[in-house]
């Protein structure tokens, strides 16, 4: 059987990943990778990670952005950027390049695209174009940079972003004139503060005549105190700026992002701050998780150098033996511990990727659908919630037709339903609703303890500085990614309200229906055993929103999450495994037309496919694990539990060949061709 020949390499990337036909992303990958085995590469080999403070030396990587490319590519041409359309895509690439070498650069490096967040997702217009374009490089100036200003002091940094210290009053509002502001607030974990010019900060109000909460533009040159802070002393992502500001600023009340109406002498924000982080961190935490998702795959060359040069050296073997080629792939063990880590770090692309994409596809539909209701005469939150409430029959229609093959769909109708901006929006929303939150949980909270087992199959030289790849440092920066824009408990919080949707439970059983056709023609991909779980944990889902316990009182339920949490955990690997298979399937069908990739594709899809297998059968052993679990354990007396027995059945009969494949992949990474040395310094 043909197997994998060569790690795969930018053109199998660019097809599984959907953007071989993106010049733009294409060059903004290679811009960043050069900054990233470059520059990056170095300030870490040279031990720039040994100071909490922003130094001279971590200073280049801001003029290395600017001059690569990389500040720009959040903005819009006309803002100074290069790249038109949504950017999520962008974003993460640049961010998966960037921590192939080290997240603390991919941090600083999107910092300043953090603090505009909030300004670009429910800004102004006029609070869009000005700050966005001060962010752009230009040869004649330097551009202005920004900082998140979320989190404060403990007791709340990190854990409750709904209770703010923070607070805005009126300072002054003369008859005809705009109203000044008085803001104070104390930061803690605020990235980039060491050379931000702006911040944006989250606020609650302390006054009676703002109505509400909201985020506040400050600038370093507003009247008061823009204090930079102390340095976090952070144990991981050094080279990103972090610090504890402190402010108290009187600006005008136009800062406010999103503006404000005047009601009854009150000012009244057009978004509260949770509103807007709600927009924000929906998006944002995609780049992060696959921050940890590039360790993992960059791990594989680095591991699969030490284990086959483990010997050599000394009088322990001779040039030519297989202990001397081979080193401890030798042995079964090693190469397929390897395999596990590689398919975790495919099957998280892959969901990351897909989520990206996902956003990007969303983004116009969510500008099309405010202005379609805009139309209509529908305003506000509850307004816009009622009106998507009453296309709800055609969003489930409209995902059910998106699943149906294009030969018996009806295309007038699907057409129809595609055009309506309002059903369209109700239904990419209900997925990026579930995957946001689940690629962030699992490619970051499973990818940091799959990040542990890479460091250990580097022997003692993995927890050494010197250690090829840095994969200590990639293991210590992966605990805080899993707790980066919310630990993993707000996560499955989020998860647990998403997942229960009427329109997900359509994509569920869809994607299971999906993953069995393709069950039938590529049995090879482990498409069977994903849609055995999928369909094991939806059971599992309608028997425990329906049950109810001894007491009477509902098992599934937003505060009892004993339940809802190990659900989340165990639909999140079904949904990268799926995503890995769809990948698997994108490269058979593509791949004969690039010439670079056809000569070796055999080889990727026989090793992908079994990598894909593998990863399948854990995701799917553990959700049937944790589902029984939960649907026995909370069952009542007498509950038949039959028909979900027999779904647990078919988890275990759809792993037939499992054991095949992880042989298969284990030898087939001792054969692959590495080159002969890492393209970034140790």
């Amino acid at each position: 059987m043909e197997t994998l020949r060569t790690l795969p390499g930018d053109d199998v990337r660019q097809i599984m990943w959907r953007f071989a036909d993106r010049f733009d992303l294409q060059m903004a990958v290679q811009s960043t990778r050069a900054v990233a085995r470059g520059l990056v590469a170095r300030l870490v080999a040279e031990g720039a990670r040994h100071s909490h403070e922003w130094t001279e030396q971590k200073k280049q990587l801001l003029a290395a952005f600017d001059e690569s490319g990389i500040t720009a590519v959040f903005l819009d041409p006309h803002q100074g950027g290069f790249i038109e359309g949504p950017k999520n895509m962008a974003l993460a690439l640049v961010a998966f390049e960037l921590s192939w070498v080290d997240a603390g650069a991919a941090t600083c490096s999107l910092a300043s695209n953090l603090a505009l967040s909030p300004i670009h997702e429910r800004g102004t217009t006029e609070q869009r174009d000005h700050y966005m374009s001060l962010c752009a490089p230009a040869p004649d100036k330097e551009p202005w940079r920004g900082a998140f200003a979320l989190t404060e002091p403990l007791p709340y940094v990190g854990v409750d972003t709904g209770v703010l210290v923070g607070k805005v009053r009126i300072d002054s509002w003369e008859e005809g004139q705009e109203p000044m502001l008085q803001v104070d607030k104390r930061g803690r974990f605020i990235t980039g503060m060491d050379f931000a010019n702006f911040a944006t900060a989250a606020v609650d109000t302390a006054d009676p005549r703002i109505k509400s909460s909201c985020m506040v533009i400050l600038e370093e040159t507003d009247p008061g105190l823009f204090d930079r802070g102390a340095p976090t002393l952070k144990m991981v992502h050094q080279l990103s700026s972090t610090r504890d500001p402190v402010f108290s600023m009187k600006v005008p009340a136009s800062r406010i992002i999103g503006g404000y109406t005047v009601k009854d002498g009150c000012i009244v924000p057009n978004y509260s701050h949770s509103e807007i982080i709600a927009a924000v961190f929906h998006r944002t935490r995609v780049p992060v998780a696959l921050m940890t998702t590039a360790k993992l795959l960059s791990a594989v060359e680095p591991v699969i150098r030490y284990q086959r040069g483990r010997f050599r050296g000394g009088d322990a073997c001779a040039e030519g033996t297989p202990k001397y080629e081979l080193g401890l792939q030798q042995k079964q063990d090693a190469p397929i511990r390897l395999a596990e880590v590689w398919a975790a770090g495919e099957a998280g692309a892959s969901m990351g990727f897909a989520t990206a994409r996902l956003f990007d596809s969303l983004d116009p539909t969510e500008k099309a659908k405010d202005a379609a209701l805009a139309a209509a005469g529908v305003s506000g939150m509850r307004a816009q919630l009622t009106a998507l409430k009453k296309v709800l029959p055609q969003s489930v229609e409209y995902v059910n037709l998106l699943f149906s093959p294009e030969e018996t769909r009806d295309a007038a109708r699907f057409a129809a339903l595609d055009a309506d901006a309002v059903v369209k929006y109700q239904a990419l929303e209900a997925e990026a609703g579930v995957l946001c939150p689940a690629c962030k949980l699992w490619n970051t909270g499973h990818g940091a303890t799959v990040m542990r087992e890479a460091v250990a199959m580097m022997g003692g030289y993995g927890i050494t500085e010197d250690c090829p790849g840095f994969l200590f440092h990639k293991w210590n920066d992966s605990q805080l990614e899993a707790t980066y824009e919310g630990p993993e408990c707000v996560q499955r919080r989020q998860l647990s309200v998403t997942m229960a949707s009427d329109v997900f439970a359509v994509y569920c059983d869809n994607y299971a229906a999906e993953m069995e056709r393709v069950a039938a023609s590529n049995p090879e991909t482990g498409a069977a055993t994903v849609a055995a779980g999928l369909r094991l944990w939806k059971a599992a889902l309608d028997i425990l929103s329906a049950g109810k316990d001894a007491d009477g009182k509902k098992l599934y339920h937003g505060n009892r999450q004993a339940v809802t949490f190990p659900l989340a955990d165990a639909l999140c690997p079904l949904l990268a495994s799926r995503a890995f298979v769809c990948d698997i399937l994108e490269l058979a069908a593509k791949g004969p037309e690039n010439p670079v990739v056809a000569e070796g594709l055999p080889g990727y899809l026989s090793f992908f496919s079994d990598l894909s297998k593998l990863q399948a059968a854990k995701a799917a052993g553990e959700a049937a694990r944790a589902c029984a679990n939960l649907v026995f354990g909370y069952a009542p007396e007498g509950a038949d539990l039959a028909a979900f027995g027999a779904l647990r059945a078919a988890v275990d009969a759809s792993l037939a060949g499992v054991g095949a494949a992880r042989e298969r992949a284990g030898q087939a990474i001792t054969q692959v061709m590495i080159p002969e040395a890492l393209d970034y310094p140790m």
